[in-house]
């Protein structure tokens, strides 16, 4: 018999089998099944636009969204970066969250197969020597000899075996299992999220010393305007106001420096721990933005693929499958409890008598305990389930809609992305036409040198935003590969069945 929920559960049928000892088990509690995909058609509220495109420029090819395309597990690859392929290939080989996610899985996998063995008896082998003195004439003496002191020896089977007869052991199986998964599924997120943190550390580690390299030409040419500025003020040909506003603005550029190398330390130093090294060992391998290739069809999954590929909600999942079987396993533990026995042996009063005839003994048991009153502990562990089971509930919706929000805000950023871009491009090609006409013209006699060095400032400030800019297509490009599932279940090392754990 089986209960399908919990205003159905039948402990009182469940009892008269018991009663008659019949070996026909029933699982108490609630059968788990698998939430439904969401009912949307999409992400957004209108559809996303394909990327446009910025020529001429590293990460500025046009992408195109493919609905219900599949994710390569080895995604980073569609960057075609050796360097990055090799950093992601040493974290994945070193890290040691990854390795913890791995054990932890190892422990849940030997748990459960542990809890599986309560299917079948428990054959244990025992043997006792002891030496007795009974009272002499106060009890008949055990020994045919009339002795009142002797030696003993008994070697004996014993048998236990509690028939599943509620499906007790049933649903803790169950409910193991699916935390297995759920380890399962966490270490795999820590497997995509590894991926992903190394794929923009790398890249942002490429943007920021790019950035600090146009900073310090800018230095340059910022002090090189103010020794200008100060030439002409002591000559009478500049004003303070001019000359004051040049070291403002200096000092300024200055004061981004500082910052910049702070956050190339830190990626330094987080790509170093992520690949398993302290921070003294960073890896060698660097990037430059101008090799990278931007992958040009970007998968889409659909939105009722997503819960089924999605790490997270798949944990989540398989947390409510747990709790759904811990409040069968409450239920049972309010119901009566069989437990059969048998032991068979021998005794003697010397080892060479053990196996002799007429020392064999062996007896068979059988005990049912039910709890009376346990002060309503049980019932009030009932309800715990219960509410452990709705708590895991909200927090599966909550998953979801988590899942569908990364993707929706990803989606949006590879769009603003591609503006952002195009734009920043725009203005490097005009700051650069502008550098150009004025070097032509300071050559020519036509423009001054402080003309020409601000040419230089305005062309240095907009590289940077250019960088910035193919940084950020290149890291949310990356991003939509882990909101939309990583690819894992194309992985050979995580292909293993959710229904049975290995």
């Amino acid at each position: 018999m089986e209960v399908s929920s919990f205003a159905k559960s039948s402990p009182l049928r469940c009892s008269t089998i018991a009663i008659a000892l019949s070996l026909a088990s029933c699982a108490v509690g609630p059968d788990f099944t698998k939430p439904a995909a969401p009912d949307v058609s999409g992400y957004t509220a209108a559809p996303p636009t394909n990327p446009v495109a910025t020529a001429h420029v590293a990460g500025g090819d046009a992408q195109r969204f493919i609905n219900g395309s599949d994710i390569p597990a080895d995604w980073w690859t569609l960057f075609h970066s050796k360097q990055l392929n090799a950093l992601i290939a040493e974290a994945l080989a070193n890290n040691p969250d990854l390795k913890a996610a791995q054990a932890a899985l190892a422990s849940a996998r030997e748990t459960t197969r542990a809890q599986r063995g309560a299917y079948l008896p428990s054959v244990s082998l025992g043997y006792t020597a002891s030496r007795e003195q009974d009272p002499s004439g106060a009890l008949a003496p055990v020994p045919s000899t009339n002795a009142f002191l002797y030696n003993l020896y008994t070697p004996q089977v014993s048998v236990s075996f509690v028939p599943d007869v509620f499906g007790l052991n049933r649903r803790t199986v169950e409910s193991l299992q699916a935390r297995q998964q759920a380890v399962r599924y966490q270490m795999i997120a820590t497997d995509i999220t590894l991926s992903t943190n190394v794929a923009v550390a790398a890249i942002q580690q490429a943007s920021l010393q790019a950035q600090i390299d146009a900073t310090r030409q800018l230095v340059d040419t910022g002090t090189k305007i103010v020794s200008i500025l100060q030439y002409q003020y002591s000559k009478g040909y500049a004003s303070r106001l001019d000359l004051a506003a040049q070291e403002s603005q200096l000092a300024q550029t200055n004061a981004t420096l500082p910052p910049l190398r702070l956050q190339l330390a830190q990626k330094r130093d987080q790509l170093a721990v992520l690949t398993g090294h302290y921070p003294s060992q960073a890896p060698a391998e660097t990037i430059d933005l101008s090799t990278l290739q931007l992958p040009t069809d970007l998968p889409v999954s659909l939105p009722s693929k997503l819960v089924e590929q999605r790490p997270d909600v798949l944990q989540a999942e398989a947390n409510l499958h747990s709790a759904s079987a811990q409040v069968g396993v409450a239920i049972a533990n309010r119901l009566p409890n069989i437990t059969l026995t048998g032991n068979a042996g021998h005794t003697g009063l010397s080892v060479g008598q053990t196996f002799g005839p007429g020392s064999g003994f062996w007896n068979i048991a059988a005990s049912l305990t039910a709890p009376i009153f346990d002060g309503g502990a049980l019932l009030h562990q009932e309800r715990a389930a219960k509410a452990n089971y709705d708590e895991a509930a909200a927090q599966y919706r909550s998953a979801v809609l988590t899942a569908f929000q990364n993707v929706a805000d990803t989606l949006a950023a590879l769009e603003q992305d591609a503006d952002g871009l195009k734009a920043a491009a725009k203005a490097d090609d005009a700051a650069k036409l502008a550098l150009d006409l004025s070097e032509r013209q300071w050559k020519d006699g036509y423009a001054s040198q402080l003309t020409l060095l601000g040419a230089e400032q305005a062309a240095l400030q907009a590289r940077i935003a250019l960088v910035q800019a193919q940084a950020s297509r290149f890291t949310d490009t990356a991003a939509l590969f882990q909101a939309l599932g990583g690819g894992w279940w194309n992985a050979t090392n995580h292909q293993t069945s959710s229904a049975e754990p290995r």
